[in-house]
């Protein structure tokens, strides 16, 4: 195997379930670095479902790197993630997630990074503020 990261394109993976072609470049780092974790982040076992072609090429995936499935699986949520966050769209259901006290500010720092969580939680305040400002002029102009 060689050092450092490989790409891999493999059709369908991260698509969606009916279309099944979804080209997709994915980086996978050795397996020695597929399964680190920071110290202050432990594991958490999870079971789900998923369609059995999806699993079949994860496991051939797996096979390719020898590596387990579960690397496979971790390191796909983690892309996905990270591509999430960066979306325009899925920022403003975070933020709207957040301004709704849907989120903590932890789990918003943890989805969009400290600088932006930063921004978010900043705009939160000077919102809440201005409303009460303008329902206090409503009220003592009434």
């Amino acid at each position: 195997m060689v050092a450092g990261s490989m790409k891999n394109t493999m059709s369908g993976f991260g698509g969606s379930e009916g279309s099944g072609i979804d080209e997709r470049a994915i980086v996978l780092p050795l397996h020695s670095q597929c399964t680190h974790m920071s110290s202050e982040s432990k594991k958490k076992r999870v079971q789900f479902r998923a369609p059995r072609g999806l699993v079949d090429q994860a496991d051939a995936l797996a096979a390719v790197f020898e590596t387990d499935r579960t690397d496979i699986l971790i390191t796909a949520l983690r892309d996905y993630l990270r591509d999430a966050a960066h979306s325009d769209e899925v920022k403003q259901e975070i933020a709207e997630a957040f301004y709704d006290d849907d989120i903590t500010f932890e789990e918003l720092k943890d989805l969009v990074g400290h600088e932006e969580a930063a921004n978010f939680r900043l705009l939160k305040e000077q919102l809440t503020h201005e409303f009460v400002d303008e329902v206090a002029e409503e009220l003592a102009d009434s």
